[in-house]
């Protein structure tokens, strides 16, 4: 066994008076934020992904403005799209809502390499090609087993902090206690936009005999966009409804996208002492999900702000406290909405006047707390309309 330990390529004051080394468990954008956060300020940061060649399986994705202003520069690249306005259709009914700030088209994969070249200028190594083994404390932290895939070879490195960035079945969540996370299937297809649509303009529909969530369409460009779902059950079955509502809609997939995303239930602690050393949690190993919407990068990376500073020891834990909130919002809203019937949907959408609709545009999904009471202040009967799917929650459908 090769036990290894990381050259500090950026050190300063606050990392010597720190004293610890950070290995991060999995290339995603939440563990790549978190590496790059702490590798600014000359914590030594190493991270191991599975993946050979930093090439993740592409996946298209729509995120809030918020994005820019957490990241920065590195969020440029993967942009490929903005939308302006969203459609909301149910049961022949409709309502536009046009946003105030537009939301962002992303492209997972330049995302995942954009965050990888900006935590490596910022001193961080990256070991692709590395699957994590185990974990277990000694003297003086914790030792990271990670397995060479290509050969088989087994390497220690020993670290006083290791972050599981690895996703919704983190290994490393299982092997410092965390228990297993209750997952959903999200299937796209790559569709043509139809003639009618803009390609600044998402649409949703909500089927509840289909899905609790719903279908979107999301243009990419001008000539096409991802059609998806988030199921319940299988991604076989989850596929098979999607492919029936293709049929309907009279459109052919160009190809799939799909991935098992966690559920928001409760809030989770992302910190765990192991031995002298610390294990802790970022993005969908930590099911930082905006459970309403099921999407989870903005939260993810709010999460590995909130991990970060607990390791600079910088700003206490005042992020995930607001993140927790956050997320606690969410669930209130998918728990009031998650057994609503077609009717319900139905009156939802009648009940979206001029001044709910504004409010809609004006505050977007990641202040969600403040968006849920400006809209109930304008629109009071969705109060009852939330009482009664809260209600309908508490019996079988």
């Amino acid at each position: 066994m090769l036990e290894s330990r990381v050259a500090n390529n950026n050190s300063n004051s606050s990392s010597r008076s720190n004293n610890q080394n950070v290995a991060v468990v999995g290339g995603s954008a939440a563990g790549l934020f978190t590496a790059s956060l702490l590798a600014r300020k000359g914590v030594p940061v190493r991270v191991f992904e599975r993946i050979e060649t930093l090439e993740p399986a592409e996946r298209t994705l729509i995120v809030t403005h918020r994005m820019r202003n957490l990241l920065g520069a590195a969020a440029g690249r993967s942009i490929v799209n903005e939308i302006r306005r969203f459609e909301l259709f149910t049961d022949g009914r409709s309502a536009n809502v046009s946003l105030k700030h537009p939301d962002l088209v992303i492209e997972r994969r330049a995302l995942i390499q954009g965050l990888a070249d900006e935590a490596q200028r910022a001193g961080v190594s990256v070991a692709l090609g590395h699957r994590f083994h185990a974990l277990h404390p000694n003297g003086r932290g914790i030792v990271l087993e990670v397995e060479h895939c290509a050969s088989g070879r087994r390497e220690e490195v020993r670290s006083d902090t290791i972050v599981g960035g690895d996703g919704a079945s983190s290994r490393v969540a299982r092997a410092a206690g965390w228990s297993p996370l209750e997952t959903v299937p999200l299937v796209q297809a790559m569709v043509a936009l139809p003639k009618d649509m803009q390609p600044d303009t998402a649409r949703v529909w909500f089927v509840p005999q289909d899905t609790p969530y719903f279908y979107w369409l999301i243009p990419e460009n001008e000539s096409r966009g991802a059609l998806g779902i988030i199921g319940e059950g299988s991604g076989q079955e989850t596929k098979k409804r999607i492919e029936r509502f293709l049929q309907k809609k009279q459109m052919e997939p160009l190809e799939w996208q799909g991935a098992r995303i966690p559920v928001y239930r409760k809030w989770i602690p992302v910190e765990r002492q192991v031995g002298r050393g610390k294990v802790f949690l970022v993005g969908d190993a930590a099911a930082q999900v905006k459970v309403s919407t099921v999407g989870g990068i903005v939260t993810g990376f709010r999460g590995a702000q909130g991990v970060a500073d607990a390791l600079l020891g910088v700003g206490g834990s005042s992020e995930l406290r607001a993140l927790h909130r956050e997320l606690a919002t969410h669930w209130l809203i998918r728990k009031t909405m998650h057994h609503f019937e077609q009717k319900h949907y139905s009156y939802l959408v009648d009940l979206l006047n001029a001044a709910t609709r504004e409010s809609l545009g004006e505050i977007h999904r990641d202040h969600s707390t403040r968006l849920l009471w400006t809209v109930l202040r304008r629109q009071p009967r969705l109060i009852l309309l939330g009482l009664r799917g809260m209600l309908m929650g508490t019996r079988p459908r």
